[in-house]
């Protein structure tokens, strides 16, 4: 009876000991696989900013946990797009209406510590992307005076250097313009007014893809440009390329062999064959999407997309085969989704920002076949208006 008691209290106290093993592990925050950056639209503190809600992506359920401090100030007003440095200790965030881009690094713990902000050269930022030592930015206008939205132009493309610190520097010099940008002009009507809606590096960063529609046309393109060691832009052999009638957002696959945009009035998807930077578009596309399709996404394996459509309230996944999509499912989400992302660190979880629902809808992806299933308590409450997402993985070495 002796030995039996011994043996029984010890296994009473190994389990003991491994429960609260595990709670010690769980508190540690272990289990958190990245986090999840939200920027929300609707105006709040003293300064009338913008919000960006950080959320802790739990390894094994996708379960979204807000960190103890969030929300932080998005240090502008109106915040529409962020993107992330590519080694992935920094965020920036565009804030439209005061024309900022806000460098934040990123804690060990998600927090963000915000760094410098600088004034894009055009009106109204949109759109962001990183690539190599550069960051990108769509402007809606070229610079004031010359434009408004009482007296519109085209858009305009910036080249940020990135320091050894990830600050931006002053952008690349557009030599031939004597500028600082470089505007979407089409070569065969440069009078119309071409508006941006999203740009999109591919593969290596070597080149950057922006899409733009036609005010005047109804007609939609996208514009490619090389980008060169010093951060200049140089247009890209064929391009404009024909793109639908309202691009609204562009996704490559990882490999850089294919490209899809989305055409929200259309609510189709176009591919295209990259060969040298040179958009050739696919015979078995474009296919379909739901109404309003507002982002797109491909997975790091390239096996799969998705695709929010704003006007359905719906996500549709799909299987990747030499660049065409055939549709393996439609997953609703919250209100108005606007922007989707997936996790970096797993390929695992797929999450939709959704603007009018002021919420986050998390997935959980299949890794044999494309198909979705809720993360565990999804959605989440975000703050009013979520515009955007970005992520990082956690226990990324900061600086």
């Amino acid at each position: 009876m002796r030995m039996k008691f011994n043996r029984l209290t010890q296994l009473v106290l190994v389990s003991a000991v491994s429960l609260l093993a595990a709670g010690l592990v769980t508190a540690c925050g272990t289990l958190t696989v990245d986090y999840i950056f939200v920027t929300s639209a609707k105006a709040a503190g003293p300064n009338n900013y913008g919000e960006i809600d950080v959320f802790e992506v739990n390894s094994e359920s996708g379960h979204l946990k807000p960190i103890p401090t969030s929300p932080f100030p998005s240090g502008g007003r109106n915040p529409v797009a962020e993107a992330v440095s590519t080694d992935f200790t920094t965020l920036y965030v565009a804030n439209e209406d005061d024309n900022t881009i806000v460098q934040f690094l990123v804690g060990s713990d998600g927090k963000l510590y915000p760094q410098n902000t600088v004034n894009t050269p055009g009106v109204f930022p949109l759109a962001v992307a990183a690539a190599g030592k550069n960051l990108f930015v769509a402007d809606l206008y070229q610079p004031l005076p010359t434009c408004s939205n009482a007296a519109p132009c085209s858009g305009s493309i910036a080249s940020f250097p990135v320091n050894s610190d990830d600050s931006l520097g002053a952008p690349a010099a557009n030599l031939s313009l004597g500028a600082n940008y470089w505007p979407l002009i089409l070569p065969s009507n440069p009078t119309h007014v071409l508006m941006p809606t999203a740009i999109a590096t591919v593969a290596s960063g070597a080149d950057i893809y922006v899409t733009a529609s036609d005010t005047a046309s109804g007609l939609g393109y996208v514009f490619g440009y090389a980008v060169n060691s010093d951060g200049t832009l140089t247009s890209l052999t064929g391009s404009p390329f024909a793109a639908g009638s309202h691009p609204s957002a562009v996704a490559g696959d990882p490999s850089g062999t294919y490209l899809y945009v989305t055409d929200f009035t259309k609510s189709d998807i176009l591919a295209y064959k990259i060969n040298a930077g040179i958009l050739t578009p696919l015979g078995s596309g474009p296919f379909p999407s739901g109404s309003g399709p507002s982002g797109i996404v491909v997975d790091s394996a390239g096996k799969f997309a998705y695709v929010s459509n704003s006007q359905d309230s719906n996500v549709i996944a799909y299987t990747i085969s030499n660049g065409t999509l055939t549709s393996a499912g439609t997953y609703a989400t919250g209100i108005q989704p606007v922007a989707l992302i997936i996790d970096p660190s797993l390929n695992q979880y797929l999450y939709t920002a959704n603007f009018l629902g002021d919420t986050v809808t998390g997935f959980q992806l299949n890794a044999n076949d494309g198909t979705l299933l809720n993360t565990l308590n999804s959605p989440y409450k975000a703050n009013d208006q979520p515009t955007a997402l970005a992520a990082i993985p956690h226990g990324v070495k900061q600086k």
